[in-house]
């Protein structure tokens, strides 16, 4: 008996988390509007929202998930799973570009109804735990969405393992604390690809970087993420959001098998570009 009064104790300021969860809810309708899953390479397949991009990675050994979007879209993603032949309970690992609600709004759920273990950047462990509540750009002492406790912490160069599957953790912070990319390859029929799914460095703060005293070394961070970024190589690159690689220009529901659509260097720099351009102005450096 005590033994559980002491588990309840522990477990209870989780559970007042959970119960106070503050989504915001002016978020873009293109966050949880629904898309069609398809494959996107290999083993590759995207399973999110319009914009929210969410990818099943199928191993001989299970699956990994990466990204849930907004709390709502547990039932879309548990449907599109199903929608590619997949069973969605052989859903093993679960990873996340950065802990921000709308990529881990349906993280608990999802990891409830699969038992999955969740992995993530070492950096992003304790905003995660608190439900974003202490994240320095958008927590505001609000949980934005439900708590999630890590079963693995991950370093720069971690790999992650499962079945035939190994996929590569990058540390890309600035946008979060422990924001990351993650690198793999694949194959079909026809050939081998390298596939980076990177989390861009969009700046989400209207204060001064030196006005943060919860991220110190932010400044830093963000020139590392995107020096890091820049020296990448890959064949195919995706990212968190549809809308920052182009989906919708490169893929339409109900096209046809195509990787070559996802080649787009040329893209991946302009991105690259421009958000170097939003850091030398927040920096003061143009």
């Amino acid at each position: 008996m005590k033994i559980k009064f002491i588990i309840c104790l522990l477990l209870f300021p989780l559970f007042l988390l959970a119960q106070n969860v503050q989504e915001p809810h002016d978020t873009p309708k293109e966050w949880s509007a629904p898309y069609a899953p398809f494959r996107i390479a290999g083993n590759v397949y995207y399973v999110g929202t319009y914009d929210l991009a969410c990818y099943l990675i199928t191993t001989s050994k299970g699956n990994i998930l990466i990204n849930t979007g907004l709390s709502s879209s547990a039932a879309q993603i548990k449907k599109n799973v199903g929608l590619l032949g997949f069973n969605f309970k052989d859903i093993k690992i679960l990873l996340t570009t950065q802990a921000h609600y709308d990529h881990l709004g349906a993280m608990a759920e999802i990891k409830k109804l699969t038992g999955a273990k969740m992995m993530v950047d070492e950096k992003d462990a304790a905003v995660m735990k608190d439900g974003g509540q202490s994240d320095y750009a958008l927590g505001n002492g609000k949980t934005t969405y439900a708590p999630i406790t890590p079963d693995r912490l991950l370093k720069d160069g971690d790999r992650i393992q499962l079945g035939n599957t190994s996929i590569v953790m990058l540390h890309h912070p600035g946008h979060t604390k422990g924001s990351c990319s993650f690198m793999l390859h694949t194959k079909d029929e026809k050939r081998a690809y390298s596939v980076l799914i990177a989390n861009m460095p969009s700046i989400v703060t209207e204060k001064k970087f030196s006005d943060i005293p919860a991220y110190p070394q932010i400044e830093k961070d963000y020139a590392y993420t995107l020096n890091s970024l820049k020296n990448l190589s890959f064949d195919i690159w995706l990212s968190s959001h549809a809308s920052q690689f182009g989906l919708h220009e490169k893929h339409k529901p109900g096209d046809q098998y195509n990787p070559a659509a996802f080649f787009d260097r040329k893209g991946y720099d302009q991105v690259l570009n421009g958000l170097q351009l939003e850091f030398d102005k927040k920096t003061g450096k143009k």
